[in-house]
Parts: structure tokens; sequence; C-alpha cells
């Protein structure tokens, strides 16, 4: 999810640097916008250094005439479509003022008025000015409008004086971040079931047969339908991975386990989530000892496993079914095969082969591929965004199939 970051000039906009620090820890990306007075007390800089993205300081750029100043003139309108959260912190009193207001003389006031995402401001100020009748009918104001404010600390200032007026602990600030953004439940009401990790497939003891997936896909999955409100059940192969916080895991071990795993919880999810790397094939009998090493070349049979998303497209119903193609060639022919073939809603197709796309990497770069003929191809992202941008398909695949049952296809 996107955070449009403003930072406003007081003391405590050093403290802005710690904050988006934080906010990325909780996987969110950052942007960040700051005021001319802001920039007396920290250097664009530093944000830039650590988003690694241009900080925006000016409603105009340098240019007085070309396409750099057009599209400075709309930057804000393109910068408040893409924000899911705006959070100005410090917020001082004169920004305060200018949002009570209407007030759009630069970026970040303009920004405040153009946006219909939720707006967060932590307030930092002498404790004259907090206290002060016109600052507290304007934060009143805010209120009103659906503003959250969240109240600075008391304590010493620096100014010298003791008061309230302090900016919140960036702890603070990012719980209310967090408890905001929760209010935007698109998924509540739905219990996604998903898959993630590989599958081992014993052949004796002490060796298996398995892939390298890591199972990061599917947690972010996971993680972000939970963020979205859903009620989430993760069936996960063997990782490293902390189950996502709200999340009941069901942790198994082979293809076989993680079937009989789905279709324990199938009956109560209305959207299920194939992201695990299960195995093709498995060892037709488990070795009791381990195989000892011989001079000889060693046959292995293999037999196929249970096909676990045919199997749930069979009895899919209502659900919404998503499943995964990793492939090494030919990626869109055998995605639009597999779409087919599996009687799915939506395939989410990625080469495995490419950087920054394969197993193990905090980035993804995925085609998806729904049943009503739409084809997305999103550019390199991590796998959090990724994972957001699949379940908006699947809320729009909800909204399509519930107008147009036909598209559901045989299977239905």
């Amino acid at each position: 999810m996107r955070i449009t970051l403003g930072v406003s000039g007081g003391v405590a906009a050093y403290k802005a640097a710690e904050l988006v620090r934080r906010l990325q820890e909780e996987r969110f990306d950052v942007e960040v916008v700051m005021t001319r007075n802001a920039r007396e007390f920290i250097t664009p800089l530093t944000f830039a250094a650590l988003t690694g993205k241009k900080v925006i300081t000016e409603m105009f750029a340098e240019e007085t005439s070309g396409p750099a100043n057009v599209e400075s003139a709309i930057e804000h309108i393109a910068v408040a479509q893409r924000t899911d959260l705006l959070l100005i912190a410090p917020a001082t009193a004169n920004t305060l003022a200018k949002l009570a207001r209407g007030i759009a003389d630069d970026f970040l006031s303009t920004l405040y008025l153009a946006t219909t995402a939720p707006v967060v401001v932590a307030p930092a100020m002498n404790v004259n000015m907090w206290e002060h009748a016109a600052t507290q009918e304007n934060l009143q104001m805010l209120r009103a409008r659906g503003v959250h404010v969240i109240e600075p600390d008391e304590g010493y200032l620096a100014c010298g004086m003791t008061g309230a007026g302090r900016l919140a602990a960036v702890e603070t600030v990012v719980r209310k971040v967090l408890d905001t953004l929760q209010i935007r439940h698109d998924l509540e009401g739905e219990t996604v079931l998903v898959t993630a990790g590989p599958t081992y497939e014993d052949l004796d003891p002490v060796r298996y047969f398995t892939n390298r997936s890591s199972g990061k896909m599917g947690y972010a999955l996971a993680e972000a339908a939970a963020w979205r409100g859903a009620r989430v059940v993760l069936v996960s192969g063997p990782t490293a991975l902390a189950a996502p916080d709200g999340v009941k895991r069901i942790s198994v071990r082979s293809a076989e386990d993680m079937r009989r795993a789905v279709f324990t919880e199938l009956s109560s999810a209305t959207v299920v989530v194939k992201a695990a790397a299960v195995a093709d094939y498995r060892p037709v009998a488990k070795q009791e000892a381990k195989i000892k090493r011989g001079k000889g070349r060693l046959t292995i049979e293999l037999e196929p496993t249970h096909d676990i998303l045919a199997e749930v497209a069979r009895d899919k119903g209502e659900r919404v079914l998503v499943g995964f193609a990793a492939e090494t060639d030919h990626m869109a022919e055998h995605a639009r095969a597999k779409l087919e073939a599996k009687r799915a809603d939506l395939i989410v197709a990625n080469d495995v082969t490419a950087v920054g796309a394969g197993f193990d990497h905090d980035t993804n770069e995925v085609t998806l591929f729904a049943r009503d003929g739409r084809e997305v191809s999103l550019p390199k992202m991590s796998k959090w965004d990724t994972a957001n941008r699949v379940l908006d398909e699947v809320l729009r695949l909800k909204d399509v199939l519930r107008h147009s049952p036909a598209t559901r296809g045989a299977g239905s």
C-alpha cells in the first residue's frame, strides 16, 4: 500500500526520517512531500535516499515552459490518485490552518484537497500555539471532516517550554496509520483460503523431492487479504516465514497433506488462491531406510500427485478461484491453457527465469489472465504490492461474476 508522507516546517521534521523507515518495515511504499519551510530543518536528499523516490518540494517545476512544467502542474492529481493514505507529520499550526480553511498555496495543501484517501495528521508545535483557540478550532473542523488527529505528547519542547505539543512517538503514529487503513475493509465478509510454499515428497528418511519456492508470494497474499478485512486460512508447505498476524496457518509437508487441508477448509472459503508450488510427482514408495550409495545408476519410480487446483474447480460454486503458473518459456500460452484446463477464474503467471521475478525474491513481475478475457501485465514490484493487485483483480472478478454468471464457464 502507498502512503504519502507530508512533512511541514517544524523542529520535529527530523523525526519524519525515522517514521519513513518504520512505515517501510510495515511494508508500506512511502512517497514524501515537503513544504518549503520543512527544508530548513531536513534536506529532501535524506528522504530521497530512504525512499528511493523523488521528493516533491514545489508545486511547479523550475522550468517556465515545456512538458516538464505541464507535468508538474498536475502532479498533485497523480499523487492523490496513487496514494492510499495521506499522513502529515509533523503538522505545524500553519499547515493545520491551511487544511482547515481550504487554502491550497503549496503542493501539500493542494494534495490534501485533491485526495480522497484517508488523512492522518500528527501536530507538533509550541504549547501556546497548540492551546490557542484558533488551532483548536481548526482541529475541530478537520475532525468533523473525517481527518484523523494524533494528539501530541506532553513534555519538554524544543522552545524550552514544557507541555503538550511534542510530536507523538513514531510507534504511536505507525499504529494510527495501521488502524486507519483497516477501516477500508474491502474484503470484509470474505474467507480467503491461500496455499503457499513448496511441498516435500519423501524418498527415504533423509531425502525428499521439493522445489525452490520460498512461500513469500503466498504469505504476502495471506497478509494482504487479512489486512483488507478477510478471514484468512493459510495452508503452508515448509517455509522459514512467520505466520502473518491474524491469519490461521495450517502447516503441511506433502502434496497430499496440502490437499487434505485444503478440502477440510474449503467449505467456508469464498476465495481460493492456490499460490503454493505443489510437487507434480512423488516417489511411488518411500524407502524405510536410507538408500545407500552404490556404484551403478539408481532408478526412482514417480507417480503424479493429485491436481488440487483442478479438484477444487470441480466444485467451485460461487467461489473465485485463483491459480499460479510459474513458467520458464511460452508463459502466456501456458497460462491461457491452464486457465481453461483448470477452470480457474484467474491465473497469475510469471517467468521464473526473469531477474527479480523468480523464487525467493522479494519482488515479482506477473501477468494476470482472467476468465473474462482481461489480461494485465504488471511491472516488477514488491510481492506485497503484487498481492494487493491480485486481490484487486479478485474483487473485480467477484463483481463481474455476480452480474454475469455465464462467464464462470464450465464447472460453476
